[in-house]
């Protein structure tokens, strides 16, 4: 007991540590981009422009087409247009981050509110008569390539590990991952599965880990953090579709008799149909918006509190807006593994209600 209040004090001490050292770099690199459209403003010719905190919340949570490194520090990422007249590749650079316009093989494209379109002028009016279709790699694509990466690693790695200590106690990183994987096989999948939870058992890891990984890099501000993708809908959508096809080709009869003849009076078929048909989609539909709306709200309420600094223009705000996202960082932590928990525990209930027999 006393060796347990041991550990639970010092992951508490770690949680506000590490929201401590993200709070600090979140403020640095979020000023530092704030003084950059000052210079980018003053370049143009511009006057000093008021801070627009929306914008700036809609930029982080958003996709770009530039990967920020860290404080002036970003690299173009290539764009690739399929038109109607033929196919177009080149670097996001000569955008300039926004302020240019860029006159291609077949037409002049330009970045409105931060996706690549065909436009008729500096003024950046879009062409209704031209089909552009956007195949970029954009900051979201190399979020979701270096999470499969780090996906791969750490399971090829833990495998080899498994096949060399057969028998063994686990070691290293091993014993690391171990808990977790031992978590979900025993605490999700079997409980809500039953004696079949080995044939979801990769889906739900891969699930469990794609999520939290991306969850934890979208806290980090600098690389290889500073994206948003499970704040993505699009994202997230995937994800449940992959959810919503996994439940109902798995389904057994007594899952789709319960669908389309359902133990009631036959006149209700028409109803429960429309009732059950609709418990389909809503269910992977919940899983979507859940995990979509809980991680883009965690970034949003952390942009405005600091952006509190930059609308009362003062730094007597600062302690108090500094502490509020201290706060939020480290609740950020708990939802991270929160949120990936409950989207893999929600999908083993729904397989789990789908595969389930029944006996009379």
């Amino acid at each position: 007991m006393y060796l347990s209040h041991i550990l639970n004090s010092k992951k508490i001490a770690l949680s506000v540590i590490l929201g401590v050292f993200l709070t600090f770099c979140t403020c640095k690199t979020f000023a530092i981009q704030h003084e950059e459209a000052h210079e980018a403003a003053a370049e143009a010719g511009h006057e000093k422009a008021e801070f627009d905190p929306s914008e700036t919340i809609l930029e982080h949570i958003g996709d770009s087409h530039y990967f920020h490194i860290g404080g002036h520090v970003a690299f173009a990422l290539p764009v690739i247009l399929y038109t109607d007249k033929g196919l177009e590749t080149f670097s996001s650079s000569v955008f300039e981050h926004g302020h240019a316009a860029y006159q291609g093989k077949y037409y002049k494209y330009a970045l409105v509110k931060d996706k690549v379109k065909a436009v008729t002028g500096e003024d950046k009016q879009i062409d209704q008569t031209a089909s552009v279709y956007d195949f970029s790699i954009t900051r979201n694509v190399i979020s979701l390539w270096m999470s499969v990466l780090m996906l791969l690693v750490i399971f090829l790695s833990v495998a080899s590990s498994y096949k060399k200590r057969t028998g063994k106690a686990p070691k290293g990183f091993q014993s690391v991952i171990e808990p977790d994987i031992l978590f979900i096989r025993d605490d999700v999948a079997m409980p809500n599965i039953g004696y079949k939870y080995a044939r979801f058992m990769p889906l739900l890891l891969t699930m469990f880990f794609f999520i939290l990984i991306n969850n934890l890099i979208g806290m980090v501000p600098f690389f290889p953090g500073g994206s948003n993708l499970t704040g993505n809908i699009a994202v997230t959508f995937v994800l449940a579709v992959v959810v919503l096809i996994v439940v109902n080709v798995n389904g057994n009869k007594y899952y789709w008799k319960h669908i389309f003849a359902p133990d009631v009076p036959f006149w209700l078929y028409p109803i429960m149909w429309i009732v059950e048909l609709a418990g389909i989609i809503s269910k992977p539909f919940a899983l979507m918006v859940r995990l979509f709306a809980n991680i883009m709200a965690g970034h949003v309420i952390v942009i405005a509190l600091i952006s509190l600094i930059f609308i009362f223009k003062t730094l007597a705000i600062a302690p108090v807006s500094i502490a509020f996202t201290l706060f939020i960082d480290v609740l950020e932590l708990l939802v991270a593994f929160l949120q990936a928990f409950i989207f893999t525990m929600l999908t083993a209930l729904f397989i789990g209600s789908a595969v389930e027999e029944h006996h009379h």
